[in-house]
């Protein structure tokens, strides 16, 4: 058995794999042979079939959720977590149907759980049209509910890690309701991937019930979390309670008033803008966080850069360019408020 390599140093291999390419009429022609050549390594380094079972099971699942979500690219969605024992008579799902009505009336889709309860509810307020189900194979409490049961972006999944996937990797917002052990790791799966840069940072709204779950929450979080130095202040920027739904929607609708979306480009942070800032706008930004730039760092008024070509549907925003320590994530959604103040 001779390894095979990622460079192009597999000779007759390569030249078979070229050819099904070709054959195939693929997008992408280079990605999609590093992903040929990373099933073939697999099955040359590992004899476990289970293992080889979760590899193939989890690009099955990733590709039919690119499949799904693909035809709404251009509309914003919203994930909404919550408890799947929350029954419609409660008045925190009838505030959740509410809030999806609200968004839909905005202009958003949403995303759920698929499953009843909080994701029924939020499926009900935004209407089959307008939602995503992303359900888990459980043995209990977790059928897709009435409103997306055989519906076209309803997706089942085996593993949670490639749902987790899905809830985060489309929404430009996501809304928590009470809930328990699961509610509970998705918001702190959010605000991790948030605090850490792992997930652009996204409005995360807490709706609140009249007994204040997440007010109580919040305590926890301050009295042992913040008074033990393990987070920090500007941790708290990460996410906003609320308890009235229209209050969450403009929340949502703020954020992205200026600010459109950002990526890396080598060290630089671009932050991509609906409308150009004027240069005493950029001055009061430099006065007012000049913390989060790396050391010797600046900030500055930019068009596309050249690395940007392969996104040209986003090519003609204007840019803010900066150089980001990579650390002040809760710092760096209070600047993206400040820019949508201009």
């Amino acid at each position: 058995m001779v390894p095979l390599s990622y460079k192009r140093e597999n000779g007759e291999i390569d030249e078979i794999v070229d050819l099904l390419l070709r054959k195939a009429d693929v997008h992408h022609p280079e990605m999609i042979r590093e992903m040929i050549i990373g099933a073939l390594k697999s099955g040359q380094e590992n004899d476990y079939l289970a293992d080889q079972k979760l590899i193939c099971t989890t690009m099955k699942e990733m590709r039919y959720t690119n499949k799904v979500f693909a035809p709404y690219r251009g509309r914003k969605k919203v994930t909404v977590f919550g408890s799947a024992r929350t029954t419609p008579d409660e008045p925190i799902y009838q505030t959740c149907q509410e809030f999806s009505r609200l968004l839909v009336e905005h202009g958003y889709m949403v995303i759920t759980g698929g499953g009843p309860g909080i994701m029924q509810a939020g499926n009900e307020g935004a209407g089959r049209q307008n939602s995503f189900a992303a359900n888990i194979r459980l043995p209990f409490e977790q059928n897709t509910n009435p409103v997306m049961d055989q519906d076209e972006k309803s997706i089942t999944y085996r593993y949670f890690f490639n749902r987790k996937v899905a809830f985060l990797k489309s929404a430009h917002a996501v809304a928590l309701f009470p809930g328990g052990f699961g509610t509970l790791d998705e918001a702190m799966e959010t605000m991790t991937l948030i605090q850490t840069g792992k997930n652009p940072p996204i409005p995360l709204v807490m709706i609140d019930d009249e007994r204040g779950y997440w007010e109580d929450w919040l305590d926890f979080t301050r009295e042992s979390l913040l008074m033990r130095g393990l987070i920090s202040g500007e941790d708290f920027g990460l996410f906003t309670i609320v308890r009235d739904p229209a209050e969450a929607v403009k929340i949502i609708d703020d954020f992205y008033r200026n600010y459109h979306s950002m990526r890396f480009v080598g060290q630089r942070l671009v932050i991509r803008l609906n409308k150009a800032l004027d240069t005493d706008q950029l001055r009061i930004l430099n006065s007012e966080f000049g913390e989060i730039l790396a050391p010797g760092g600046s900030m500055r008024l930019n068009s596309a850069l050249p690395e940007e070509n392969d996104q040209p549907d986003l090519k003609h925003l204007p840019r803010l360019v900066l150089e980001f320590n990579r650390r002040s994530y809760g710092l760096l959604k209070s600047f993206i408020r400040r820019i949508n103040e201009f």
